[in-house]
Parts: C-alpha cells; sequence; structure tokens
C-alpha cells in the first residue's frame, strides 16, 4: 500500500510540476496471475530493466496485483516473449547440451521458475537454464529450436547445459539430448 501511495505521489507532483510528460502520464499496470515482467515488457514493448528501475524492484519477482509504473504506453504487436525481433544483436555465441522437457509429467506445476505458466501457454519456446550462464528472462537463439526466453531452472541444468520446451512428451523424446549452438540476444 505504501508503494502505490508513494507512486501515486510521485505521480501527482510529477503533474503539477509539468516535468516529463510522458512519465506523469504513464499508465498503470497490475499484474495478473501468471504474468512476469518479461512478459509485461512485451506486452508495452518496453526492457525488463527500464520496468525495473521505473517501479524500483530489485529482483525479478512480482507478484499478482501489483501495480507497476510503465512509462511507455505503446505496446509491442505480439505477446509472445520467444518471437524474434529483427533488431536482435547478438552479444555470446556458444555449444550447450540440450535436453527437453515438457510440463506434463507427474507432479509438474506447469509454472516455471520466473512465473510462467506452459500449460497455459504451449506455444511458448522456454528454455531452462544455469542462471550462473545465462540470466533469466534473456531471449536467446537455440540451434534447430528458434528464438527462446531463458525463463526456468533446473536440478540438473549446470554449466553449459539447457532444458528445451516442448508440450508434448512426444516431442520432448523426439529432440533427445545434443550439442547445438546458443546464441545470447541483447
Amino acid at each position: 500500500m505504501k508503494k502505490i501511495l508513494g507512486t501515486l505521489i510521485i505521480s501527482i507532483v510529477l503533474l503539477v510540476s509539468g516535468v516529463n510528460e510522458s512519465v506523469a502520464a504513464s499508465p498503470i499496470h497490475t499484474v495478473q496471475k501468471g504474468e512476469t515482467l518479461y512478459s509485461i515488457a512485451k506486452t508495452y514493448n518496453v526492457s525488463i530493466n527500464n520496468l525495473k528501475s521505473w517501479n524500483k524492484l530489485n529482483s525479478n519477482l512480482i507478484k499478482p496485483k501489483q501495480k507497476l509504473t510503465i512509462a511507455s504506453t505503446k505496446k509491442a504487436k505480439s505477446k509472445n516473449p520467444s518471437r524474434s525481433d529483427s533488431k536482435d544483436k547478438v552479444v555470446k555465441e556458444f555449444i550447450v547440451s540440450a535436453s527437453a522437457f515438457t510440463a506434463n509429467c507427474n507432479g509438474c506445476s506447469g509454472i516455471t521458475s520466473t512465473g510462467i505458466h506452459l500449460k497455459s501457454n504451449p506455444d511458448l519456446k522456454v528454455i531452462a537454464v544455469d542462471p550462473s550462464v545465462i540470466k533469466l528472462g534473456t531471449k536467446v537463439y537455440v540451434e534447430g529450436y528458434g528464438y527462446a526466453i531463458a525463463g526456468d531452472t533446473g536440478g540438473a541444468i549446470k554449466g553449459n547445459k539447457i532444458d528445451v520446451f516442448f508440450s508434448s512428451t512426444s516431442e520432448a523424446y523426439k529432440w533427445g539430448r545434443k550439442n547445438v549452438t546458443i546464441k545470447i540476444l541483447e
């Protein structure tokens, strides 16, 4: 409640002072269950770092009903975080051992460590990573898989290993385990 009140006071001060009209007129986004900073950033066509900065967030964790200030009102055309943008720049490229996973196993919740609901979004391309090698939320290109988001972790995913998500068990088995090139995108 204090954060909301603080945001409201800052918005009023900015409106009255006339400072940076685009920030003062910023919309407020209410976090819905299953949303992540990445999905919200894509929806509004802004960066995760900007979202964190605008809202004074120290981590990527957000909660349902949390209010987030959005300084840009231009919405992205696609809500699919695994789609490519022609402006993507390759920052780093290396070989990883890639296995596959699915959300349809016994005991699987279908919710990644970053809050992506895989059962509700079976067409998303998500990979599990070791966050010390690839930061969560990073957009990547995986050879033979395509553009994806680093949106999960796994107990066996250490070092240069990744898991790629498939909505069906048969697709996951078909992928198997292979060495592939991964490109880290900006």
